[in-house]
């Protein structure tokens, strides 16, 4: 490899280096303790160095060096791994350079030419590469070190490394961290002890920071119940963002399918980059805390001060820029925020005096930021994206048809244009407004509060502005842990969720979901109808056909907008609320950003969002309430009883006038609104919490103070509030006003912060899916070992073994086919399936008949045999079951085993289409081969019915197709040897064929040629005997040619185990003559039981252990040479 040219000082290196070749320009190096005198302490001491120090050196053992005569300095211009690599170098400098040299009359010059041309050399060797790291030289270096350590595949992409320790015990090794797309390597070299460490990222259930009395600060790492820590990093903060990323990318990439699917960022590992991964980071973070659309990328940040005109001050804060948004938040992030849509912005002024920009909207609102910094770079990008915006050239009539700030209603108008046809299907009003109008007459001291309330928030209208560029302030928060009045609440739902911007981008959009929705039929829409009478069915607006008809179209267009979602229990009652206080086309649009931003995958089919949240209020619970986790050993407890607090915003659990409060502070502060008034409900019980002797008091417990939670200032009517009124006289708990909790809850856990939640998200999702998987493979175990007789630790290692060969299969591709076989609704046996060649190097790996020269038709025909419904996939228990018979079965059921491979659906002809690889198969020929449909005597559309699982990928599930599949397999009978087909000639010459093989290597090698020998020949003899005795006038063909052929095989077992044939490559076999013979399973059974070598084969013991523990270090070599 080509270095960038370093100055090195010869003196000082001769004690490190050793000369091998050298003319008057260049000398080329090998390291000292490698090659010829690579032992003794020499050794040692160079690879430690090699290992801890961070230098040129430190990598490859070979070098070559620039010399300048009569001087001790040397410039380092190449170094290798190999004397191939450095060799060829040395060559090319001496055809290429010494010439050219000559011609040069100073060693200046000389020199300014090597070093000139050594450049030239690396740019045209990065013109292709992918590397664009801030220091490519140490980055390539670290690539060469990488490769060269760990072995892995070509395509495993290095992100980035570290210098750090890791920790054996109490004793740090120094060495290099590597973080790659797939893997967190970790190598380490002092005084002759080499550590080696690969930990795939999918396999790691805990990722975090610690630190005790020995580790000031680490990292920590569990894989497979193994802990590892990590220290002594130069930017330990750094390091730990880009190693959760990795780990949670590769998370949703192998285990959330359904997330990944729907990220274009993420679909091609071999992309991705620290820069990348940081960027992205920083955007994500920028559109949950702007509540923004998730396409929105952060491109810019500039630190300025902000002209806040209520309060007459500058706040000091950081404007951020995307595509479509100019946002600003204050340093202390609650002090003031703004977000500016570019479509609302009409013009952008210059004050280069005090570097400042001053952005006017259509709301008729200025923006003035100061004491820029890049201030000219900015104004470049905002006149480029101003002047450029299609939503700023779109509608310029706004400045007046809008006379207030409210842009919402805005939209609405463009949008009632398109909707003319529609207007019968799609409601134009909130249910509140339609069912309980206000009587401004009838002012109560109820309807005064909320008519003071309205006030509050039209003086901070007046003085913020209103709409999508409002201030946010600390007094806006105050107002909404207040309660928002009833005529205001859809408005600011739409505008703190983000929903009013995907409303203004998407008009009409929501009205042709609900056209192309209209009478479809699937999964979804059934549930839907299932549960439209149990939202919030004591409102009035909800027994009514005006309310229902709206929830139903509100539902169905999301389930058909977002498939992979569709419907999940939950989303009917949060949606109810919506509708209550929303228009229809709103109340979508807020759906959407629940169930897509603000809640992420809490409604997917196994409401991970939701789990992982749960594990967050867990952590939160042992940090603030440790009182009530020391009486409550059993945690579940906790995620039980608050999985519907979340996934409802305790709409389920609390009445409807005091849950619309909590649902105000969600769209305000998010899942931290939540979490802190979970808290809150925790600690306000504490004391009988505490004094409960079982979970099912402390659920009544919750459930008694729930009931008791009141609005005292709610406005509804008395028909429609769920509060416990009507039990006043059952029920002693005292009334809790829903106010005063949500400001206790505010009080005492206010300091959680937005971050710390996140990260506490990223670092629960992995404990959570690795929950679900550990779930997953107990459930397959529990099964699988009903059928089979291994161990259970067998089986478990097993099962390890097929599922991480599933994922290798995915590791290196952009976009792997085999992804599509793990979906986590199917049923269990069937989430992790492989195909015929991942099942191959298992076959290699874990078969104990492995070791035959014909070992891949083999594993072949044996994918075949277990391949029933021929959809070239394969669960975990035909491949456990099929191991059990190798490694458990009887003799009977091995040699059924093999004759069952010998003839069809199993059994095709295969051959190599390169004659120099022997009985080995391409990749491609494998698949082609597995794929091969084979005609069976009983009618195969028939059988394929009877096989094939019932329409898996399909949104309608035929419920009685999979009774009658649970059916078929209770009533399976054990299978008859009398119900085998016969084997034919072709058939049989391959079958004794693999059985030569199989007998290879083997202390009895000889006897047993001679025992399958005398049984084929027996066979043969029979089978003519019995010819000639049933047609003895028949001009039958002798079987002579076929013992001979046999008898040749028995001669040369290995040579000859494989036919010469050129132009057989079909599934059936080439047409036979009517009076061929062929053998049934009876006769063959009967022949070799007659030779004791050959039930000693079969029957004797296998040692499992040494062949999983020898798969487990070398599965990820085999698949690295696949």
């Amino acid at each position: 490899m080509w270095l960038k040219p370093e100055e090195v000082l010869l003196k000082s290196a001769l004690k490190l280096w050793v000369l091998e070749r050298s003319n008057r320009y260049f000398v080329l190096q090998r390291r000292r303790g490698y090659g010829e005198d690579g032992g003794g302490l020499a050794g040692l001491l160079m690879g430690t160095l090699d290992a801890v120090l961070d230098s040129t050196s430190k990598v490859a053992p070979f070098r070559i060096l620039h010399q300048t005569p009569d001087s001790q300095v040397y410039w380092s211009i190449a170094c290798g791994a190999s004397r191939e690599e450095i060799t060829e170098h040395w060559d090319w400098l001496e055809h290429n350079v010494m010439k050219t040299l000559s011609v040069f009359d100073s060693n200046e010059d000389v020199t300014s030419f090597v070093q000139g041309k050594i450049r030239g050399l690396i740019a045209e060797e990065g013109k292709g590469s992918s590397i664009k790291e801030d220091d490519p030289e140490k980055f390539r270096e670290a690539i060469l070190k990488f490769e060269k350590c760990f072995g892995l595949a070509e395509q495993e992409k290095l992100v980035t490394y570290y210098s750090c320790s890791y920790w054996r015990g109490r004793v740090p090794c120094q060495g290099w961290l590597y973080l790659s797309t797939n893997f967190l390597s970790f190598y380490s070299f002092l005084l002759g002890a080499e550590i080696k460490l690969v930990i795939s990222w999918d396999e790691i259930s805990k990722l975090e920071k610690t630190s005790n009395v020995i580790l000031t600060e680490s990292i920590h790492v569990c894989s497979r119940g193994e802990d590892h820590y990590f220290s002594m990093f130069l930017h330990i903060n750094e390091t730990f963002l880009l190693m959760e990323q990795l780990a949670n990318y590769a998370v949703r990439r192998l285990f959330d399918k359904e997330t990944f699917e729907s990220d274009v960022v993420l679909h091609d590992p071999l992309q991705i980059t620290k820069r990348g991964l940081e960027n992205r980071a920083h955007s994500e973070q920028f559109s949950a805390f702007f509540r923004l659309p998730k396409e929105e990328t952060l491109k810019e940040v500039h630190e300025c001060f902000l002209w806040v005109p209520f309060c007459h001050f500058n706040a000091l804060g950081k404007m951020c820029i995307s595509e479509n948004y100019i946002c600003f938040a204050s340093q202390d992030g609650s002090l003031c925020s703004i977000i500016i849509p570019l479509r609302e912005v009409l013009e952008t002024a210059v004050d280069p005096a005090n570097k400042g920009v001053s952005i006017s909207t259509k709301g008729k609102r200025a923006f003035r930021f100061t004491e820029v910094k890049d201030f000219e770079h900015l104004v470049a990008k905002l006149r480029i994206r101003s002047g450029t915006s299609p939503h700023h050239a779109a509608s310029t009539e706004v400045a007046t048809t809008s006379d207030s700030d409210n842009l919402v209603d805005y939209y609405e108008g463009r949008l009632m244009a398109g909707q003319k046809g529609s207007s019968k299907t799609v409601s134009t009003e909130a249910l509140m407004t339609v069912f309980h109008p206000q009587d401004a007459d009838n002012l109560d001291s109820k309807m005064l509060k909320e008519k003071m309330k309205e006030q509050s928030w039209n003086i901070l209208f007046v003085e913020c502005g209103r709409g999508v560029s409002m201030f946010r302030t600390k007094k806006t928060r105050d107002l909404v842990l207040r309660g928002i009045p009833e005529t205001l609440r859809g408005e600011l739902w739409l505008l703190f969720s983000g929903a009013v911007n995907d409303m203004a981008t998407n008009p009409g959009y929501y009205t042709e979901l609900v056209e192309k929705s209209l009478g479809t039929c699937t999964l979804a829409t059934d549930e839907i109808e299932r549960d439209l009478r149990r939202s919030l069915p004591e409102h009035p607006a909800f027994q009514s056909d005006t309310g229902i008809s709206a929830l139903r179209r509100v539902l169905t267009a999301y389930a058909y907008r977002n498939p992979k979602i569709g419907y999940c229990q939950a989303m009917n009652i949060l949606t109810s609320v919506l509708l209550l206080y929303a228009k229809e086309e709103e109340a979508f649009w807020l759906l959407v950003a629940v169930c897509e931003r603000m809640l992420p995958d809490y409604f997917n089919r196994r409401i991970i969002g939701a789990l992982v949240d749960q594990a967050v209020f867990e952590e939160l619970i042992r940090d603030h309430l440790s009182q009530l986790t020391d009486h409550m050993t059993d945690m579940t407890f906790f995620s039980s009883v608050s999985l519907s607090w979340f996934l409802t915003l305790f709409i389920s659990v609390l009445p409807i006038e005091s849950a619309v409060s909590v649902v105000d502070c969600f769209f305000y502060d998010g899942i931290k609104a939540i979490l802190q008034l979970g808290l809150a409900v925790l600690d306000y019980n504490m004391d009988k919490l505490l004094t409960c002797k079982d979970d099912a008091e402390a659920v009544t417990v919750l459930n008694r103070f729930f009931d008791s939670v009141t609005n005292k200032d709610s406005p509804l009517p008395q028909a429609v509030q769920q509060a416990s009124n009507l039990n006043d006289t059952k029920s002693y708990h005292p009334k809790v006003d829903i106010t005063d909790l949500i400001r206790e809850s505010n009080e005492k856990y206010g300091d959680i912060r937005y971050e710390d939640v996140e990260s506490m998200r990223c670092r629960n999702r992995l404990y959570v899916i690795q929950t679900l998987e550990v779930t997953t493979k107990q459930n397959v175990l529990r099964v699988v070992s009903q059928d089979v007789k291994f161990s259970p630790s067998d089986l478990e290692e097993f099962y390890e073994l097929f599922k991480k060969e599933h994922f290798l299969s995915c590791y290196w591709s952009a976009n792997s086919p085999v992804l599509r076989h793990h979906d986590p609704s199917l049923p269990y046996l069937d989430q992790y399936r492989i195909d015929c060649q991942q099942f191959r190097v298992l076959y290699h790996l874990l078969s104990p008949w492995a070791h035959c020269a014909n070992r891949d038709s083999l594993a072949l025909w044996t994918f075949r045999l277990l391949d029933e419904n021929s959809d070239c996939l394969i669960n975990f228990k035909e491949f456990a079951c099929a191991l059990d018979v190798m490694y458990n079965g009887s003799f009977t059921d091995k040699l059924k085993l093999l004759f069952k491979l010998h003839i069809p659906p199993a059994f095709t002809e295969v051959e190599s289409l390169s004659p120099s690889k022997g009985d080995d198969l391409s990749k491609e020929e494998l698949i082609h081969f597995s794929q091969l449909n084979v005609s069976s005597p009983v009618d195969s559309h028939e059988a394929d019915a009877l096989k094939r699982s019932p329409e898996k990928g399909k949104e309608k599930i035929d419920i009685q197709a999979y009774l009658k599949q649970w059916q078929d397999e209770l009533l399976k009978k054990e299978e008859n040897i009398k119900d085998l087909p016969r084997m034919n000639q072709f058939q049989f010459i391959q079958f004794s064929k693999t059985l030569y093989n199989l007998f290879h290597g083997d202390p009895e090698e000889e006897l047993l040629y001679w025992a399958i020998a005398t049984v084929t020949s027996l066979l043969l003899k029979m089978e003519e005997v019995g010819r000639r005795l049933q047609s003895p006038t028949s001009a039958a063909k002798s079987p002579a040619s076929a013992a001979e052929s046999s008898t040749d095989s028995q001669n040369a077992p290995k040579k000859d185990s494989v036919p010469q044939q050129t132009e057989r490559r079909s599934v059936q076999s080439p047409r036979r003559d009517d009076h061929e013979w062929s053998f049934a399973f009876e006769q063959i059974l009967a022949s070799l039981l007659n030779e004791p070598a050959l039930v000693r084969f079969f029957e004797k013991p296998l040692d499992i252990r040494a062949k999983v523990e020898n798969a487990k270090t070398s599965q990820l070599k085999a698949r690295t040479r696949v």
